[in-house]
């Protein structure tokens, strides 16, 4: 390692590392070779670079990840979200993590690629539940119960669903992304008001015990 790299420290050896990398894995996707590369032009001894991204391209992959989360994090940082109804927050966190890759969209899209093969779905369930996870903390979600995993559960099929319709998305200002997410946080909107509706009436109905008496549903 060089002395530059030692005085700089670990973390900043690593997002060297990374953004060298990201010059090259639009091209040659998240890959050994790609590391090796990116260490040759940083002048990062390959021991040391090895050390940082231990298990390689999956270790390159959460590199890109967690910037991005990063990113998201400090654009939401700077947001009144406390002023939003809670769709416009994570209307909001979907459209920070959208921004924050956009300067590597097609490396995204790589990381997505390489994410869906079957070997990878381990650090795909890691990756995705770390970043719904922030979505929702800088939204403001306090929740302890049964709640705080099906809030993250839905968020990750929101997102990751106009993740994908981003990739596609060549209107202006991506008009189109931000129309389809609408939608989906709409359509959960709609399942929280028929959950919210089951739950009253459920809530008429007569315990096991007054139906073992033979009592009558609850007049409204």
């Amino acid at each position: 390692m060089t002395a530059q790299t030692a005085e700089q420290g670990p973390a900043d050896t690593k997002r060297r590392l990374l953004d060298a990398a990201m010059k090259h894995v639009p091209f040659d996707g998240f890959s050994e070779a790609v590391l090796s590369r990116a260490a040759s032009e940083t002048g990062v001894d390959r021991a040391a670079a090895a050390s940082l991204f231990p298990l390689g391209p999956l270790s390159l992959v959460e590199a890109f990840s967690d910037a991005a989360d990063a990113e998201m994090e400090t654009r939401l940082a700077e947001m009144n979200l406390s002023a939003m109804k809670i769709r416009e927050r994570i209307a909001a966190a979907v459209k920070a993590r959208l921004a924050a890759l956009k300067p590597n969209k097609e490396a995204a899209r790589r990381a997505a690629a390489f994410l869906s093969m079957p070997p990878n779905a381990p650090l795909l369930a890691k990756l995705l539940y770390k970043t719904v996870d922030a979505m929702w903390r800088a939204a403001g979600d306090t929740s302890t119960d049964f709640n705080f995993y099906t809030k993250r559960a839905i968020l990750a099929g929101v997102y990751s669903s106009t993740l994908l319709r981003w990739f596609s998305d060549q209107s202006q200002d991506e008009h189109d992304t931000n129309a389809f997410l609408a939608a989906r946080i709409e359509n959960v909107m709609q399942f929280e008001k028929f959950k919210a509706q089951v739950k009253e009436q459920m809530a008429k109905l007569p315990s096991l015990e007054e139906i073992l008496r033979g009592a009558t549903p609850k007049s409204s």
